[in-house]
């Protein structure tokens, strides 16, 4: 990929297995904070699968969409766009099928009442607004304990124990929307998705701008979890055909527990730099086991090797970043 446009097809190309599903969905689709940075490639993968399916359902996007000429790519290319803010939910549009991508994480350390309002009290707001829709609501893995590196990573059922502020907020997102499911009766699912990548933006991003600029990497978060951001707006759109009462919970990550130490090596080795190593890995991370995921849904499409090399020359070629580091190495939970 060698250019934003090719970048964004790829993220936006649907499998067999998407165009099936989104051929069965009733109505609409409506995406909440559709001007993220899931948000534009998730619309664009739905208007993709719906055509392919021959569906005429239409992709509502709504956000404030603060990015200059978004608003209008997306219209172009056939989303029914609504600039507006989700906490207006009086001026929401109806739709049967809503995925909810809003959050509050980057720079909620001083701001935690702002954080814990978009987090935790939005989403009761949006579920009465919506009683009668099924609600795909975005989730994270940070509600999970740090867990030994051996363990294979936090299944769904492992006892959730988040770590700060954010995390917490997090799980209160979580909560309200299960309180709604079950006092209103409304499918819900829950995805708790980390650390999504693509070219632009995520883990190996921050790992290559720090191998080209010689700065040396922190190995005392020494794993980490990493997806294809287009695998990840594939499950959450098929997510739909699986809400529940109380809601369906799922992990969406890649499949590997992912040590940095040799990421950052073969990621300097695309690069042809040496890379630079302080502190040693810690026992513990943030791991997510993804295992029910890729039985119902398959494998993500990219795999990490390509990730890495595809990264690599994205940035090595100077190309748009999103400019939004990660901090996965946090270990406090304050972003």
């Amino acid at each position: 990929m060698q250019s934003l446009a090719q970048l964004e097809e790829r993220l936006s190309r649907p499998r067999q297995a998407l165009i099936d599903d989104l051929g069965k969905l009733d109505g609409d689709i409506l995406v909440l904070g559709a001007g993220g940075k899931l948000g534009p490639s998730l619309v664009r993968l739905a208007l993709r699968g719906l055509s392919a399916a021959g569906s005429t359902a239409r992709v509502i996007a709504v956000s404030r969409f603060s990015e200059p000429g978004l608003a209008d790519a997306l219209r172009a290319e056939g989303a029914h766009v609504v600039v507006a803010d989700v906490a207006d939910v009086a001026a929401l549009p109806d739709a049967p099928n809503v995925v909810f991508l809003v959050g509050a994480k980057f720079g909620t350390s001083g701001r935690e009442h702002a954080t814990w309002a978009t987090n935790a009290y939005l989403p009761g707001r949006v579920a009465e607004r919506y009683r009668g829709s099924r609600i795909v609501a975005l989730s994270t893995g940070n509600v999970y304990p740090l867990v030994p590196v051996t363990s294979g990573g936090c299944t769904e059922r492992t006892p959730l124990d988040p770590v700060g502020e954010y995390a917490m907020s997090c799980l209160g997102r979580e909560r309200i929307f299960e309180h709604f499911a079950s006092t209103l009766e409304i499918p819900t699912a829950l995805i708790r998705l980390n650390y999504a990548v693509e070219m632009r933006y995520g883990v190996l991003v921050d790992l290559a701008r720090a191998v080209l600029a010689g700065d040396p990497i922190d190995l005392t978060t020494g794993h980490a979890n990493i997806v294809w951001q287009g695998y990840a707006n594939e499950v959450t759109l098929r997510a739909l055909h699986h809400t529940g009462v109380p809601p369906f919970v799922l992990n969406v990550t890649g499949p590997e527990t992912v040590s940095v130490r040799q990421a950052a090596l073969a990621m300097a080795a695309n690069l042809g730099r040496e890379p630079i190593f302080t502190g040693a890995e810690a026992p513990t991370a943030l791991l997510s086991n993804a295992q029910l995921c890729h039985g119902l849904f398959g494998y993500p499409d990219v795999p990490l090797a390509e990730l890495i090399e595809l990264t690599a020359d994205w940035v090595a070629a100077g190309l748009p970043l999103l400019g939004k580091p990660t901090h996965f190495q946090r270990r406090d939970g304050r972003f």
